[in-house]
């Protein structure tokens, strides 16, 4: 790893606005965040770029220091946010690490324009909201969240508590979406990029044959079942050895 100076910088992206940060040197590397979560949380996996990567690693619609006017936030609208400060970036062809929201972001990303994506890892993806995940999602709310979860919102979120109940109303409101994550095996068949599907086996959101479904849709892929591994099990005592086969995939060494 090497360690070099960070660029933080926010443009003005599809009415809103967005704030990313670069670090490092070589072939782009852009990395997406979970939903309520923020760029920051990459530190934890990537504390310095890896040799011969440009880290591209922005705060989502609506997260850490990007704005969301309208409270909206749909995965096809965040992968045309990401497509935009690519553009600005002036970056065409580049690999991709998501998380959850940022997986499905990629999902998104992928399909829109598949040969801008050269190698992608999906950590906690599902092609749709199964029941499960809907009943975890109504139980979402503003209103339920502990002390400790609002201190930690606050240091990943920069715009107020305003953005914080934002947010989790966003993660509630997926309940009652149908048409943006609704990705069928012949869409899914038309992703060309190389893919690391990663999933935990006590997920409670998405079991394990979403990931399947993921595995036998998408042409050039590779599944990871973590075992007992539950929604974005790449952290804690998983993060090095998640860094170590992330970056073994991305460099064609699988």
């Amino acid at each position: 790893m090497e360690t070099s100076p960070t660029l933080g910088e926010t443009i003005r992206v599809n009415a809103i606005e967005m704030y990313y940060e670069v670090r490092g040197g070589g072939e782009p590397l852009v990395l997406l965040h979970g939903g309520t979560g923020a760029g920051v949380n990459w530190n934890l996996i990537f504390k310095d770029a890896p040799a011969g990567y440009r880290l591209i690693v922005p705060d989502l619609r609506g997260h850490g220091r990007s704005t969301n006017p309208s409270g909206q936030f749909t995965f096809r609208q965040s992968a045309l946010d990401v497509f935009t400060m690519l553009d600005h970036l002036g970056i065409e062809q580049f690999k991709a690490i998501g998380v959850s929201l940022g997986a499905k972001t990629l999902l998104h990303v992928a399909t829109q324009q598949p040969a801008r994506v050269e190698a992608m890892v999906l950590v906690s993806a599902t092609p749709y909201f199964p029941e499960q995940a809907r009943a975890i999602m109504r139980q979402v709310s503003p209103d339920n969240r502990t002390e400790a979860e609002w201190e930690q919102m606050r240091r990943w979120h920069k715009h107020g508590d305003e953005q914080i109940r934002a947010l989790w109303k966003m993660a509630n409101a997926f309940k009652d979406s149908y048409d943006d994550m609704n990705f069928t095996p012949p869409l899914l068949s038309t992703i060309t990029a190389r893919t690391l599907i990663v999933h935990g086996d006590r997920d409670p959101l998405y079991p394990v044959d979403m990931a399947l479904q993921l595995y036998n849709s998408i042409p050039h892929s590779y599944l990871w079942i973590i075992p007992n591994g539950g929604h974005g099990p790449i952290f804690g005592d998983m993060v090095d050895r998640f860094a170590e086969t992330a970056l073994a995939f991305l460099n064609g060494k699988f």
